[in-house]
């Protein structure tokens, strides 16, 4: 069970990493597009390229945040922030959800609560 806790909170890391690249490095893609329900037009204003990169910069410090607790740090230091990572993801994802668009808590909230589940209840 430990081994499938650490690949959600891997996956968590990931999906944050990957998201950080899609916000600032690819808002003109196809990819984006699809991901974030935004149309091409308002994907290639100055405000919204400024605004993903900004929100991209955050899922990387989530992203490097949990790589860090998992891999970096030991025992109740490690385990207090991985929870505190995948809990601000939660958060986020149930926000976004409310504010943004719904299916955020599905592709970005899934994995982070059931990522925290198994942190608690493994732990």
């Amino acid at each position: 069970m430990l081994f499938v806790k650490d690949m959600f909170v891997l996956l968590v890391a990931v999906e944050a990493l990957l998201i950080m690249i899609l916000e600032m490095f690819g808002t003109q893609t196809k990819m984006a597009r699809k991901a974030f329900d935004l149309s091409k037009g308002y994907l290639a204003t100055k405000e919204a390229k400024s605004s993903m990169a900004n929100q991209g910069l955050y899922n990387g410090f989530i992203g490097v945040g949990l790589l860090y607790a998992r891999y970096g740090l030991s025992g109740g230091a490690s385990y207090h922030v991985q929870i505190l990572f995948v809990g601000f993801v939660v958060l986020a994802a149930a926000f976004g959800s409310l504010t943004a668009n719904k299916k955020i808590i599905f592709t970005q909230g899934s994995p982070a609560i059931v990522a925290l589940f198994l942190l608690i209840f493994v732990h």
